[in-house]
């Protein structure tokens, strides 16, 4: 009997867009779903299968779209219901699907449920969120717990009229909904329900382990002396009915559709926590996105602080994680960027000019020779890198930057004495790490505002957009584009890639990352120099000889280059070579 057909979303390319950056078709300066349909042609001929959308729904942007005031209707910023039916159709007509982001953990503060939730404590509505009295310490009137919220401060907000306190693990303006309560999960089927007959071929779950909370919320262990506020996620991540809530989804509406799912598990490393999310049997989602690999460079304050990482951290967690239960069904999502993180060239590459494009590249490598659903974040194709360090607080929109800024900030002066503090070690870290720069405008071309905009852009644009755009590099056949649209192909051209057995070489190497893929008779061999000198290694009997193997791909422009038995790597080079069956 021949195996069943792998599903369509394994081999699949996910694009992410982020809307308010990819392209202004109406000169207002943010972009919207006129300027994503004027792209669709640009999006297929790279070899995206699937568009993931960011948050598009109706909200006031305290979260830039992830606190949602409508989840049945497109904010005006972006355009209308009939503007996404036009997006679908010209997606679906050139062979594309469309997913949409689900964020079911909270919504906006100023969605109709929360509305009615807030006028009283006897509305219908008042239990589809998480209200608590407060706790009177010493005389004095506390949150109900001592939660940090994830954006800082406390975790709960006071309402004036009823005396109580809301839950909000992220801003004030999102509070959390009540999963606990059944009506709740049945409004949020019905909206799963509404974007499936619309024809949306499947979901990003924003932070969907968060939705179970731990029973009497309690206090959180003091790990932070310096605030009364504690990292809570063991009380509010992977919370006790999390699979149970995550199965009845499966069975009320993802079961009934073939559809792509992914669900954001922050707050999670162990490997058996993530697993029960994927598993075929536990029929929850197909694959989650976990944070090891983005969380290598973090210290625990803040994610926007760095730490520095070594190479054999990074192959210790690719290749435990391309190993994973493989033999059980638990497939990955391979992502190295998205909207909550900096850009991987200036992470984990070199973005000065000399090496920016053949370190981009070499990533590019990494990514396209690994199992699980290839993921892409807009821009990622180009090689852009973070904006300057010659920026000032100023150009930082996002609510994560400026909370941690002003919380640090009132830490020095209280410390200090004084009003004016050193501030600039922090800048040096959110050069280096803040989400902003995953949100500057895409860069098209060399017009002003890199042609996203005819306005006045809600974001500045990267300075160096002039020489470095999409116009300029589609021209170029040694582009950071064009080696992507090469790579889809190859990954596409070559299952071993895909879904081949993973098998890491030279593990202890601090500047080389090398491993093997089979998969029935085909044996792949991927080379990647993470360093800015050369070095040669030395393959040995390391893969069983090097006879037969034949370059598919490298990122440097001399392709036929035979293997031997000792490689000499050039700076940031990767070369992937495949072998088929070797004939008696």
């Amino acid at each position: 009997m021949s195996k069943p057909p792998h599903p369509w979303w394994k081999s699949a390319t996910v694009y992410q867009i982020y809307p308010a950056s990819f392209l202004d078709a109406n000169g207002d300066g943010t972009g919207d779903l006129a300027g994503i349909i004027a792209k669709l042609d640009y999006l297929k001929d790279l070899g995206v299968d699937v568009i993931w959308l960011s948050p598009i729904y109706r909200s006031p942007l305290a979260d830039m779209g992830y606190d949602i005031s409508d989840y049945e209707d497109i904010d005006s910023r972006y355009g209308t219901l009939e503007d996404w039916d036009r997006l679908l159709e010209g997606a679906h007509a050139r062979g594309m699907k469309l997913m949409m982001d689900l964020v079911v953990n909270h919504t906006s503060d100023e969605h109709a449920w929360f509305t009615a939730s807030k006028s009283s404590k006897n509305d219908p509505k008042r239990d589809w969120y998480i209200w608590r009295p407060g706790k009177v310490v010493s005389g004095e009137e506390l949150p109900p717990n001592n939660w940090k919220s994830v954006f800082q401060g406390s975790a709960w907000e006071r309402d004036s009229a009823s005396g109580e306190y809301y839950l909000h693990l992220y801003v004030p303006k999102q509070p959390d909904l009540n999963w606990d309560n059944p009506v709740v999960r049945s409004a949020v089927w019905d909206v799963m329900r509404f974007w499936v007959r619309r024809g949306c071929d499947g979901f990003r779950m924003d932070v969907i382990n968060c939705i179970s909370k731990t029973d009497g919320l309690p206090d959180a262990p003091l790990v932070d002396h310096t605030q009364y506020y504690q990292p809570a996620s063991m009380y509010f991540a992977n919370g006790p009915q999390v699979h149970k809530y995550i199965k009845q989804m499966h069975a009320e509406v993802l079961s009934h559709h073939d559809l792509i799912t992914v669900g954001e598990t922050p707050f999670t490393h162990e490997s058996s926590e993530l697993a029960a999310y994927v598993l075929p049997q536990n029929r929850e989602l197909n694959m989650v996105f976990h944070f090891e690999l983005m969380d290598i460079d973090s210290p625990s304050e803040s994610p926007l602080l760095r730490k520095p990482w070594t190479l054999r951290e990074l192959k210790a967690i690719v290749g435990r994680w391309q190993r994973f239960m493989r033999d059980d069904g638990f497939w990955n999502a391979v992502f190295i960027e998205n909207h909550d993180h900096a850009r991987s060239v200036s992470r984990f590459g070199n973005d000065s000019a000399q090496w920016r494009a053949a370190s981009a590249k070499m990533l590019a490598i990494l990514q396209i020779t690994q199992t699980g659903t290839l993921y892409v974040y807009q821009g990622q194709e180009l090689g852009l890198k973070n904006f300057p360090r010659t920026w000032g607080i100023e150009e930082y929109n996002d609510v994560a930057t400026q909370n941690y800024w002003n919380l640090i900030k009132e830490q020095r002066q209280k410390a200090q004495g004084k009003e004016d503090v050193e501030m600039s070690d922090l800048l040096d870290s959110f050069a280096q790490k803040a989400r902003d720069h995953a949100r500057t405008p895409m860069q098209w071309n060399a017009s002003p505002h890199a042609g996203f905009t005819t306005g006045t852009p809600w974001m500045r644009v990267n300075d160096d957009y002039r020489e470095w755009n999409a116009e300029q590099q589609i021209g170029d056949g040694t582009s950071v584009h064009a080696f992507w649209k090469r790579a889809l192909k190859v990954r596409k051209a070559h299952d071993v890639l895909i879904y081949g057995a993973f098998v890491m070489l030279l593990e202890a190497h601090e500047q080389v990352f090398a491993y093997t893929r089979n998969y029935g008779s085909t044996s792949a061999l991927v080379l990647l120099n993470f360093k800015e000198g050369k070095v040669e290694v030395d393959l040995g009997e390391a893969i069983g000889g090097v006879t037969g193997y034949t370059l598919v791909l490298g990122n440097y422009e001399n392709e036929a280059i035979g293997l031997e038995e000792k490689v000499t790597l050039r700076e940031y080079e990767g070369r992937v070579y495949v072998r088929e069956a070797l004939l008696n």
